[in-house]
């Protein structure tokens, strides 16, 4: 595993990724099952590399799909085609890195950290703004933003004590990072939820916006309380960095209307040619990355910092290859047996109390996130019980509840990745972030719960 050659991994994924993006347009069943084909040797390389986690979740999916697989009577030369439903969704992955790349090229990380530390006397007016401050990180940087506004953080509240320290950074940043990804385009559970449930991004989008400003809004009101006691001593205020309002403005200005720009791409672009969410945001990125590089004259800068990420992450895709490969065997044998038709029956009975259906899909995310499953896995544990309910049930408030369930187990998934990093940058227990993080995934529940019912 650590031979050169695992180094030259991303041109191997690349080209399957690019075939396979090719063929979404030509629709070619031939090239298909060579993706496909490709798909099964992208799973032999990526298995042995996986963490024990996926290979347990992976192989899971393998086995149980494998299993149904051969209860339809199929022949085994048709398992090529099958593996590829979930290609799109690993070539997206693989894109996400160039938008990483042009905001830490532009520098706004840095002008949003800045506007973090400045001006604050306690703790309770430094919290909503940390927690924004990493949300709009969040909408480009992803899992970076977090351990970017940790970092800043550390470093401002070292005149405190370690647990009130550790209780701020795993409020305020967990919580205000996980309410971008409730409705960032590039966020992957975004884009899983959407590709399940048939439903368009743009039809979702204000409903999931709404979320995550009031759960935004009645979080900010909880830190304000909390923390306001907490005052920065006078000798804090030497220390108060010296900032540029004017250009840290501008910049701000820049990237939300960047934001706004790269959403209302994706709407009209999809909506003009008939794409579906995860096609058009893969094939916008890189184009628009390169693009604002270029007006930010930091074209030298993104293509340093792009090629190397890119390369790194590509690179390093061994766990959700093996993940997504074996969901494909999973969720399209499971399709074609009669599983689904046995289930439809108990869940005739639970029709009457939507409310429970839809807050039980969210208790189960969480639920399962504390034993380490990732909710990728956990929406292809509940495919069978997804489906039939799309046919009696609001497929948007499916959608949301799917959404909000998943991005609240990043606050408490106790093996979640977000969690252990965390975890291992504050030196504490991964169970006591998720104690303290506990209410607020409940919260977000109850009101994505709301919000979906009032939906049906």
């Amino acid at each position: 595993m650590k031979h050169p050659v695992f180094r030259y991994l991303y041109i191997f994924y690349s080209f399957v990724f690019l075939l396979h993006t090719i063929n979404v347009f030509m629709e070619n069943e031939n090239i298909n099952y060579i993706v496909g084909i490709f798909a099964i040797l992208m799973l032999f390389v990526s298995f042995p590399l996986a963490s024990r986690l996926f290979k347990i979740l992976g192989g899971s999916f393998l086995l149980i799909g494998g299993y149904l697989f051969f209860t339809t009577g199929q022949s085994l030369h048709v398992i090529p085609s099958i593996l590829t439903s979930n290609l799109s969704l690993l070539t997206l992955l693989a894109m996400l890195p160039w938008m990483n790349s042009i905001v830490r090229s532009g520098r706004f990380d840095r002008n949003l950290n800045l506007l973090m530390k400045g001006n604050v006397t306690d703790l309770g007016k430094l919290y909503p703004r940390s927690s924004l401050t990493t949300h709009i990180l969040a909408a480009f940087l992803n899992l970076s933003a977090a351990t970017i506004s940790q970092d800043v953080l550390k470093n401002t509240l070292s005149s405190f004590s370690k647990e009130i320290r550790n209780s701020f950074i795993t409020t305020a940043s967990l919580r205000g990072y996980s309410l971008a990804l409730l409705w960032s385009p590039l966020e992957i559970m975004v884009a899983v939820s959407l590709f399940t449930t048939g439903v368009d991004y743009v039809t979702v989008l204000p409903w999931l916006v709404f979320i995550a400003v009031v759960a935004y809004l009645l979080d900010s009101v909880f830190g304000r309380l909390y923390y306001k006691k907490y005052a920065f001593e006078s000798m804090a205020v030497n220390h108060q960095p010296k900032i540029n309002k004017k250009a840290i403005a501008r910049k701000m200005v820049q990237f939300v209307c960047a934001l706004i720009v790269f959403l209302t791409l994706v709407v009209l672009i999809g909506n003009l040619f008939e794409l579906n969410f995860i096609l058009t945001v893969t094939i916008i990125i890189f184009p628009f990355a390169f693009i604002w590089s270029l007006l930010l004259k930091r074209r030298k800068s993104f293509w340093t910092i792009g090629w190397n990420n890119w390369k790194a992450k590509t690179n390093t895709m061994q766990n959700f290859i093996v993940l997504f490969i074996g969901l494909s065997l999973f969720s399209t044998s499971l399709g074609d047996t009669s599983f689904l038709a046995v289930i439809e029956k108990p869940l005739s009975f639970v029709t009457s109390y939507p409310m429970l259906v839809l807050l039980l899909i969210q208790v189960i995310f969480v639920l399962l996130s504390m034993f380490g499953v990732h909710p990728i896995a956990t929406v292809g544990i509940l495919t069978g019980i997804i489906t039939p309910l799309l046919d009696f049930m609001n497929p948007v408030s499916i959608t949301l509840v799917l959404i909000t369930g998943s991005v609240a187990t990043f606050t408490v998934g106790t093996y979640g990745l977000l969690v252990t990093l965390t975890a291992m940058g504050t030196q504490q227990s991964p169970y006591r972030i998720t104690i303290r993080n506990m209410p607020f995934a409940i919260g977000l529940w109850i009101v994505g719960t709301l919000v979906a019912y009032l939906l049906l």
